[in-house]
């Protein structure tokens, strides 16, 4: 309940009566829900693919098929500098970074299964469109309805799996939703490998088999329980306590109930909860969690990566089943990352794994950079050693970012955000993190050709920034309950000052206004 200070806060600290045991019924809720994870990796992994196949180029966008030809066997930094081919790729984030918004409202309202039933049906329609497409207006548009499926689906999940687990787990558990991102990125680069070699249809396939995550979750999803949190807020209280027990395996949930009952409290009489986010003591969430990480996750360079893995390779001279081939080592090694992070987050921490790993991603891209200022250069043929070289360097930064920004760009925000403001705060995450995945999408092969090798070097001064950002501002939150994270803000070096005086203000408006 970070943010809800009206509340008596000794109440708040009932963390070591909280009993749970994992049971079925939580493990069967948690791995349906996770599943929405698998519609935007899916789509993360398929993107990059079909635009290399030269059956999809040829139908509609034959001029950078001819320019490909011509250079086939030979790098070139500009080969698929294309802005209407980019644009095929970010008009499913600029779709979902507004759909966001309608999400929240529904995940408040009607609450997160809601969202995740209309993200999956977004989605299956998206899908259809994309595998019949004739034009590129239709391609568009089906790229704008996978679009809405992802803003719902990534709005909602995140919270539903958050809400769900124990605290003490609650790491592991949320970064199922990055494990089902990098299993589908994986399926989907292994999918390409298969349908590249189908002419002239291969393409289709591809984009139509998104179709099948889609289904899994919206059947899946029929069945899910509701939060217990989100039933509290829908003033559903007998429910929410039947699902607390269910899910906890035991009904000695007395104390962690309590804290839902406040929470909810608080959260009502929230009238407008993204006003609220702006409050100064939901200072550190807004700046951390909404704007900060989400931004910053896209930044390290890694979305870039996944979209264009077969492009970079294919202009590295690999040729087309080679760069296929390359993309499903780097989206095994992002599944690997997952599962270790998943491992061992709630052990070491968020902040640990933020620092490391984001100092070999750093020492990777410097690499990339200065092997391709050394041997990259337009037209000439790539060193088949060379080429091992960056594919090996190229799978340790995955590695990096899949057990860093990649899960906990998504875990750490959703556990910042008090009752009144999750999904508020939730859809300002989702909504800046596609914002910035889209600009990247739309802007990354236009700079790869202007700055050729120094691109690199900028995503790794970026990391440089983010890495100082999480070692002075995030306090560490393993293992603490979801609706007491505000306490560590009040101790907090920086953020003490300024959530204590909002709390101070807070206190002087309410007094002020009960005296007229």
């Amino acid at each position: 309940m970070a943010g809800g200070f009206a509340v008596d806060q000794s109440a708040l600290k009932r963390a070591h009566l909280y009993e749970y045991k994992i049971t079925g019924y939580f493990v069967f809720a948690c791995i349906i829900a996770a599943l929405g994870g698998s519609l935007f990796g899916y789509d993360l992994g398929v993107s990059g693919g079909v635009t290399s196949m030269d059956d999809f180029l040829k139908d509609f966008f034959p001029s950078i098929y001819r320019r490909k030809q011509k250079h086939l066997n030979e790098t070139d930094y500009c080969k698929y500098d294309n802005q209407i081919l980019t644009l095929f790729t970010s008009s499913l984030y600029f779709a979902g970074l507004v759909s966001t918004f309608a999400a929240s409202h529904v995940t408040r309202t009607w609450g997160r299964r809601g969202s995740i039933l209309v993200g999956a049906t977004s989605f299956f329609l998206g899908a259809v469109v994309n595998a019949a497409s004739v034009n590129i207006p239709m391609l568009i548009i089906g790229r704008i309805l996978l679009g809405v499926g992802i803003g719902f689906g990534n709005q909602a999940v995140p919270l539903y799996l958050s809400e769900m687990a124990p605290a003490k787990v609650r790491g592991a558990v949320n970064q199922l939703f990055q494990l089902t991102t990098c299993l589908g990125i994986l399926i989907a680069n292994l999918i390409n490998y298969g349908t590249e070699k189908i002419h002239p249809w291969g393409w289709r396939l591809s984009l139509g088999l998104a179709t099948v995550p889609a289904t899994l979750m919206f059947i899946g999803g029929i069945f899910l329980p509701e939060t217990p949190n989100s039933l509290v807020e829908q003033g559903r209280l007998e429910e929410a306590r039947i699902v607390l027990e269910k899910v906890r395996g035991t009904n000695k949930v007395d104390a962690e109930y309590a804290d839902l009952i406040d929470a909810s409290n608080a959260a009502r009489a929230v009238k407008n909860p993204f006003r609220n986010l702006l409050a100064r003591r939901n200072r550190p969430q807004l700046v951390i969690g909404a704007l900060g990480i989400p931004a910053f996750q896209q930044l390290t360079g890694m979305n870039s990566i996944l979209f264009y893995a077969p492009v970079i390779f294919q202009s590295l001279g690999f040729g087309s089943g080679a760069s296929l081939y390359s993309s499903i080592f780097t989206s095994g090694a992002l599944v690997v990352g997952a599962l270790i992070s998943m491992a061992l987050v709630d052990k070491f921490g968020r902040r640990a794994f933020f620092l490391e790993a984001g100092c070999e991603m750093m020492i990777c891209l410097v690499c990339v950079s200065i092997t391709l200022a050394l041997k990259f250069g337009t037209g000439e043929v790539l060193p088949k050693g060379i080429g091992i070289f960056l594919v090996i360097v190229i799978c340790l930064f995955v590695l990096g970012y899949g057990r860093s920004w990649g899960p906990l760009g998504w875990l750490v925000p959703s556990e910042l955000f008090p009752l009144e403001t999750r999904s508020a705060g939730q859809s300002v995450v989702v909504c800046v993190n596609l914002l910035f995945t889209a600009l990247i999408a739309q802007c990354f092969l236009a700079a790869l050709c202007h700055l050729q090798y120094g691109i690199f070097l900028l995503f790794a001064g970026l990391i440089l920034i983010m890495s100082s950002f999480i070692y002075f501002l995030l306090p560490e939150t393993k293992q603490v309950p979801i609706e007491e994270i505000y306490l560590l803000w009040k101790t907090h070096w920086f953020w003490k000052n300024i959530v204590n005086e909002g709390e101070e203000a807070t206190d002087l408006n309410g007094k002020s206004g009960g005296q007229v």
